[in-house]
C-alpha cells in the first residue's frame, strides 16, 4: 500500500466512515443458521459496503497525497505539496495505514468471492506491508543517484511530466507547489544529518554520482533552467497581463527560492554528507540491514522467498540460460567462447540499423506480425488503441531503450511503446523482438491497459499493481514469441534470452549485494563476465540495484511464478488445458501479488476438474 514515503497515508477516512460497521445487519456472514439466500444477500450487501469505503479511502488518500492524484492525473490537489519527509507525516502517515486497515477487517472476508476477495486480500496485505516498513530507517537516507525529489521537482516543473501547464490556474498551481520544495530539501538534509548519527548513510559511490546531478539543474540565470520551460511555451491565448505577471513570478521563484535550495542542497553533500558516507554496498553493513533487506526482498516479490533461496534461484537459471545460450552458439556455427559470443552479438554490424526510420518501421512491422497471432493464444484483450513513437529527442539520452505509457483513461490517448533511437549502433536488431513482447503486445499493453479497462474495480487495483507481477507478465510475455511468429531468427532468438539471463543475473547480484557482502566491483565483473552486458550498462545497474534494494528481484520471480502456474495447470487439465482461457484468467483481475495470483489460479483449476 505504501511503494514509497509519498503513499503511505492510505488510512484516515475508513474508520470512521465505519467504526460502527461490526454493529450493521449483515456484518458477520459466517453463520451456518442463516438461510442460503439470505447468507448470499449478506455477502453482496458486504461487498457493497466495502466498494464504498474503497472508493472514500481512494479519496481520502489522493487529498493526503497530492503528488499521487498529480500522477493519476487528477488535478484538484496541483497547487499542493506536502512535507513527506517530516516525522509529522509519517506518524500521520501510519496512523492513516492501521485506521483503514482495522476498519476493513472489521468488516471480514466471509462470503467474499471472485473480484470482492481478492480486493479484500490485496487491500489487507498491502496495508499489512506498509505498516511493517516503517519499522526501516528509509526515511533516514532520502537522497541517491538513482531517486531523489530535486529531479522530481525538475521533472514536474519543466512541463514534461504530470504537472499540467495549459492554463493560468495551473500556472498558478505550480507557483504555489513549488512554494514548498525548499522546506523538503531541508528536511532531506535534516534526516541525512539524522542517518548520519545512527550509521543509516548511502554508499559513497552513489552519493558521488548525485553532486554532477544537481550541478546539471544549477544555473545563475532563471531562464537557463529547466524551471523555465514552461515561461517559453506560455499559451498564446494568455493575455498579455497574465504572461507578465507569471514570467515575473516565475523568474524571482526560481532565482530567489529554487536556486538556492539546489545550492544548499549541493553544498551539505559535498561539504557535510560525502565524508560520511560508507565503503561498503549492501545493506548488510546497515544497522538492522539483514532484516531490512530480507523484508525489502519478501515486498518486492509478494512471496516468502529468502534472500539465499532467491540467491540459489538466480544461480540455478543463469546455468540454464548459459546452456541455451550455448544451444544457439552451436546452430549459429560460432566457435569460439561463450564471452568471445557474447562480443560478437554486441559490435558486428549486422546486427545495427541502418538509419532511425528504419529501427521504426521493423518494430511497426513487428506489431503486425505478432498481431496476426494474438487470437490463438488471446482471447481477452484490451480495448484501447497502440502506437510506437520514437522516443523524444529532450529525453532520449538518458531514457531506457523501450518503455510503455498508458492509455489515458478517457480513450483520447492509446497505449504508447517509445522505441528510444538515439545512439543507434547500441540498438541491436536481435534486442527488438524481445523487447516489443515485453513492452508492448503482449506485454505491458496487454495487462496496464486491460487492468485500467477494469472499471468495475476499486481505484487502488485500477490505479495500483505489484512490480513482481507487471514485470513478472512482460517478462512472461517474452517467452511467447516462438508462438506468436518471432524468434524464427536464432540471433533473435538469442535476444530473449539475453534479457532473460539479465533478469535472472539481477537475482545473483542484488542478493549478493546486500546478503552476501559482495562488493560493488564483485557485482560489476560478474554481470560482464556472464552476459552481453557494457562496462557502462553494468555499472549503472550495479549502482541501480544499491540505490533500491530488493526492486530488482520482482521481475525474474514474477516471470518464474506465471510459468509454474501455467505448468501446473497444463498438468492437471491434461487436454483440457487451453492456453487462451488460461492468459485470460491471469489478466482479467488485474496485477495481484503473487501468493494472491497462486490462490485464484489454484481456484480456477479446481473449478475445471469439478
Amino acid at each position: 500500500m505504501k511503494p514509497n514515503a509519498a503513499h503511505s497515508l492510505l488510512v484516515l477516512a475508513l474508520a470512521a466512515a465505519i467504526a460502527g460497521c461490526t454493529s450493521m445487519p449483515g456484518a458477520n456472514t459466517g453463520s451456518s443458521t442463516q438461510p442460503a439466500d439470505g447468507a448470499a444477500q449478506l455477502a453482496t450487501d458486504k461487498a457493497e459496503r466495502l466498494d464504498a469505503l474503497y472508493a472514500q479511502y481512494w479519496e481520502e488518500m489522493l487529498e493526503l497525497n497530492p503528488l499521487s492524484a498529480t500522477y493519476q492525473g487528477d488535478d484538484r490537489y496541483n497547487d499542493r505539496l506536502p512535507n513527506f519527509l517530516s516525522e509529522q507525516y509519517r506518524d500521520r502517515s501510519r496512523a492513516f495505514t492501521q485506521r483503514w486497515l482495522e476498519t476493513i477487517q472489521s468488516v471480514g472476508p466471509e462470503g467474499l468471492e471472485g473480484q470482492d476477495l481478492l480486493s479484500y486480500q490485496i487491500f489487507v496485505r498491502d496495508a499489512k506491508n506498509s505498516l511493517e516498513s516503517d519499522q526501516y530507517p528509509g526515511w533516514q537516507q532520502p537522497i541517491n543517484q538513482f531517486y531523489n525529489f530535486a529531479s522530481t521537482a525538475v521533472q514536474l516543473g519543466s512541463g514534461t511530466g504530470a504537472q499540467p501547464f495549459e492554463t493560468v490556474e495551473d500556472y498558478d498551481n505550480w507557483r504555489q507547489r513549488a512554494s514548498r520544495i525548499p522546506v523538503l530539501f531541508d528536511q532531506a538534509i535534516a534526516n541525512s544529518r539524522i542517518g548520519m548519527q545512527t550509521g543509516v548513510v548511502q554508499p559513497r559511490a552513489l552519493m558521488e554520482k548525485v553532486i554532477p546531478q544537481l550541478d546539471a539543474l544549477i544555473k545563475e540565470d532563471a531562464e537557463e533552467t529547466l524551471f523555465w520551460r514552461p515561461i517559453e511555451t506560455l499559451p498564446e491565448d494568455f493575455s498579455d497581463a497574465e504572461k507578465q505577471r507569471i514570467t515575473a513570478e516565475y523568474r524571482t521563484m526560481i532565482q530567489d527560492e529554487l536556486m538556492p535550495a539546489y545550492r544548499e542542497m549541493r553544498e551539505f553533500i559535498a561539504q557535510e554528507y560525502l565524508p560520511a558516507t560508507r565503503e561498503s554496498s549492501g545493506m548488510a553493513a546497515l544497522p538492522g540491514g539483514e532484516a531490512w533487506y530480507a523484508f525489502n526482498a519478501r515486498n518486492s516479490t509478494t512471496t516468502d522467498l529468502t534472500p539465499a533461496q532467491i540467491h540459489q534461484i538466480g544461480l540455478d537459471e543463469v546455468e540454464r540460460i548459459h546452456g541455451e545460450i550455448r544451444g544457439v552458439m552451436e546452430t549459429v556455427g560460432f566457435e569460439g567462447t561463450m564471452q568471445e559470443f557474447f562480443e560478437f552479438m554486441k559490435t558486428d554490424p549486422q546486427f545495427t540499423f541502418e538509419t532511425e526510420e528504419a529501427l521504426l518501421v521493423y518494430y511497426r512491422s513487428l506489431e503486425d506480425k505478432v498481431n496476426q497471432k494474438v487470437p490463438e493464444l488471446f482471447s481477452l484483450t484490451p480495448r484501447a488503441g497502440f502506437e510506437i513513437r520514437p522516443v523524444e529527442a529532450f529525453r532520449a539520452q538518458s531514457a531506457a531503450g523501450g518503455s510503455y505509457m498508458r492509455p489515458s483513461e478517457d480513450g483520447s490517448r492509446p497505449g504508447i511503446f517509445y522505441v528510444n533511437t538515439y545512439d543507434l549502433p547500441t540498438r541491436s536488431t536481435w534486442d527488438a523482438e524481445d523487447l516489443f513482447l515485453h513492452e508492448a503486445i503482449p506485454g505491458h499493453h496487454f495487462q496496464i491497459a486491460l487492468q485500467q479497462e477494469l472499471t468495475d474495480l476499486p481505484m487502488f487495483r485500477r490505479f495500483g499493481g505489484e512490480t513482481a507481477f507487471t514485470e513478472g507478465w512482460g517478462l512472461y510475455a517474452e517467452s511467447l514469441g516462438r508462438d506468436l511468429g518471432l524468434y524464427q531468427d536464432p540471433y533473435s532468438y538469442f535476444g530473449y534470452l539475453q534479457n532473460e539471463l539479465w533478469r535472472a543475473i539481477r537475482l545473483v547480484v542484488d542478493t549478493g549485494l546486500h546478503s552476501k557482502g559482495w562488493t560493488r566491483e564483485q557485482v560489476i565483473a560478474y554481470m560482464l563476465e556472464n552476459s552481453a552486458t557494457s562496462e557502462t550498462s553494468a555499472i549503472s545497474e550495479t549502482e541501480r540495484y544499491m540505490a533500491i534494494p530488493g526492486q530488482a528481484l520482482a521481475y525474474k520471480i514474477g516471470e518464474l511464478k506465471i510459468q509454474e502456474l501455467r505448468e501446473r495447470a497444463e498438468r492437471e487439465l491434461g487436454a483440457d488445458f487451453d492456453i487462451r482461457e488460461f492468459h485470460a484468467e491471469v489478466l482479467k483481475d488485474g496485477s495481484v501479488p503473487l501468493e494472491i495470483l497462486e490462490g485464484k489460479i489454484e481456484r480456477w483449476i479446481d473449478s475445471k476438474k469439478a
